[in-house]
C-alpha cells in the first residue's frame, strides 16, 4: 500500500528527540488507521536500523522471552536476535513492539527495557485492548502516549498532490475572509470527496489508485467488518454489549438532534447497563462521543452529564458506507450523487458527523449544550441547543452545523440572550456548505475550516 505523509510523523520526531530514550513510545489508535505503517517508515528514516516484532505473528518462544529473561538482558537480546536473524547496533536502532495487547508480558518488560538504555522502543495498539489485556501486569510510568486518527482533510489533500489548498484557506480564515465562489468551490468539491471517501488510509490509496466508488465502498465495508469482528470479541469476553451500540449508530444519528436513545437498542435497554460498551467504542477509537455540559461553562468537563450524549463514527467515510449497508453492493450513481451535491435527502447528520471527526483530529474532546428559554412573547419555554461547544482562549464558542447554506441561528441568538451576562463567548461560529462570511457577530464558515477552529 502507499505510505502517505502524516501528521503523527512529526510528533514521534519530537518524542525522539525530547525523550533520548527515556520512554518508549506508544502509538494508540483504531484498526486500520496506518500505525504500522507509519512506524516502520520512522525506524526506516529515523534509525540506523530497527526490528518489528508483530505480536499477532510472533511464536510464543518470542513472547515467553518478555516474562522470563528480564533478569539478564544480554541473554534476552542474544536469544531475540538469534530468532530474528538479526543484530542492531545499539544506541542507534529502535524495536517495535506491533500489536502489543497480543503480549502483555512485553508492555510489562518495557520498563526494564528503557532503563537498559540499548534500544529506543515503540508499541502500538489499541491503548483499550491493551488496557483489559494487561489488567495483571504491571503498567510502566515509562510510555509516552502518542494517538493516530484517520486522515484529516490536509492529508487527504497531500495524498492527491495538492500541497497549496490548506495554507490558502488557513490564511482566509485567519484574516476572516472569502474564498470568492470559484476557489470556494473547487474546495468544497474536494471536501466532498473526503468526506465519502473518508479518511482510511487503504480507502484513500483505492481513491488516489483510480478505483471506482464502488471499490472504495467495498474496501471500507471490510474494515467495518474488522471492528465488528472486534466488538464480537469483546462482547463474548465480557458480555457487554458493545455490538449493538456500534451498529445503531447510523440510526442514533438520524434522530432529533442525533441524541443517542438507549430504546433504539432494546426498548428495555438502560444507560448504566451500557456505558463500559459505550465508553469502550470512544476509547478503541471506534466512536467520538459528544457529552452534553448542564451549563455553559469553564472548565466543560465540570459540567458534563455524561448519560446525555451523541455518538458519532470516528471516520465520516465509514459512517457513510454504514448507511449504505443494505445494498450488497454501493455503485458509483450514489457516491457522485453525495459528491456533487444532487442528493435530496437530509445530510445534517454527515455534516456533523465530519465536524466531530475533525474536532476530535484537532484534538479537542466534545460537548454540546441543551438549554431551556423562554421568549418573550412565548407562554411556555422551548428547548433549544448548540451542536457543539469548544474552549477556546479561556471562553467559550458555541457551533451550529448546517448541511446546506441555510443561515438562520435561532438557538444562537437565544444562547446569547439567556448566558451573555455571566459567561465570555469568545466567536459564535455557523459551519455550513457556503463561502466565509462575517456578520452580526457570527462567523459563516465552510465546514472545511473546521480543522482551524483551534487556532
Amino acid at each position: 500500500m502507499k505510505i502517505f505523509k502524516r501528521k503523527v510523523y512529526d510528533l514521534l520526531k519530537r518524542w525522539k528527540e525530547t525523550s533520548k530514550g527515556r520512554t518508549a513510545l506508544f502509538l494508540d489508535g483504531a484498526r486500520r488507521v496506518g500505525k504500522t505503517t507509519i512506524v516502520k517508515e520512522f525506524a526506516e528514516n529515523e534509525y540506523e536500523d530497527y526490528l518489528l516484532l508483530d505480536f499477532t505473528k510472533e511464536t510464543d518462544d518470542i513472547k515467553k522471552l518478555f516474562s522470563e529473561n528480564m533478569n539478564d538482558l544480554d541473554e534476552f537480546y542474544r536469544i531475540l536476535f538469534l530468532n530474528k536473524g538479526k543484530v542492531l547496533p545499539r544506541h542507534q536502532s529502535v524495536i517495535i513492539l506491533d500489536e502489543i495487547q497480543f503480549c502483555p508480558p512485553a508492555r510489562q518488560a518495557i520498563k526494564h527495557l528503557v532503563a537498559d538504555g540499548r534500544y529506543d522502543f515503540i508499541e502500538t495498539g489499541s491503548l483499550i485492548s491493551v488496557r483489559r489485556s494487561s489488567r495483571k501486569i504491571m503498567i510502566p510510568s515509562e510510555e509516552h502516549k502518542e494517538r493516530m486518527y484517520p486522515m484529516d482533510f490536509e492529508e487527504f489533500l497531500w495524498a492527491i498532490g495538492d500541497d497549496s489548498t490548506v495554507s490558502l484557506i488557513r490564511d482566509n480564515y485567519l484574516e476572516r475572509k472569502s474564498l470568492g465562489n470559484i476557489a470556494h468551490r473547487a474546495v468544497m468539491k474536494k471536501f466532498r470527496v473526503y468526506m465519502v471517501v473518508g479518511g482510511m488510509p487503504q480507502a484513500v490509496c483505492d481513491y488516489v489508485e483510480g478505483k471506482s466508488y464502488q471499490e472504495i465502498d467495498f474496501t471500507k465495508r471490510e474494515i467495518i467488518s474488522l471492528y465488528e469482528e472486534d466488538l464480537l470479541k469483546y462482547d463474548d469476553n465480557y458480555n457487554i454489549r458493545a455490538s449493538a451500540v456500534f451498529h445503531t449508530i447510523p440510526e442514533q444519528l438520524m434522530n432529533r438532534n442525533s441524541h443517542f436513545k438507549m430504546s433504539k437498542i432494546d426498548k428495555s435497554a438502560r444507560y448504566r447497563e451500557y456505558v463500559n460498551s459505550i465508553r469502550f467504542i470512544e476509547e478503541s477509537m471506534m466512536g467520538n462521543l459528544c457529552i452534553n455540559v448542564t451549563a455553559p461553562m469553564q472548565p466543560l468537563e465540570l459540567y458534563a452529564e455524561h448519560g446525555n450524549f451523541k455518538l458519532y463514527m470516528s471516520d465520516t467515510g465509514l459512517l457513510i458506507t454504514q448507511l449504505m449497508k443494505s445494498d450488497i453492493w454501493t455503485g458509483d450513481d450514489i457516491y457522485k450523487a453525495l459528491i456533487n451535491d444532487r442528493i435530496s435527502a437530509d445530510l445534517g447528520m454527515v455534516f456533523e458527523n465530519i465536524v466531530a471527526q475533525m474536532l476530535t483530529a484537532a484534538g479537542g474532546k466534545l460537548y454540546y449544550h441543551e438549554f431551556m428559554f423562554q421568549e418573550e412573547n412565548e407562554k411556555t419555554e422551548k428547548k433549544y441547543e448548540i451542536d457543539f461547544l469548544i474552549s477556546k482562549q479561556k471562553k467559550v464558542c458555541p457551533i451550529e452545523v448546517k448541511s446546506s447554506g441555510y443561515t438562520i441561528h435561532k438557538s444562537f441568538d437565544m444562547f446569547v440572550e439567556k448566558y451573555s451576562s455571566n459567561i465570555k463567548i469568545q466567536n459564535k461560529y455557523i459551519l455550513y456548505n457556503k463561502d466565509l462570511q462575517y456578520k452580526d457577530g457570527t462567523v459563516y464558515l465552510p465546514v472545511y475550516m473546521t480543522m482551524f477552529l483551534w487556532e
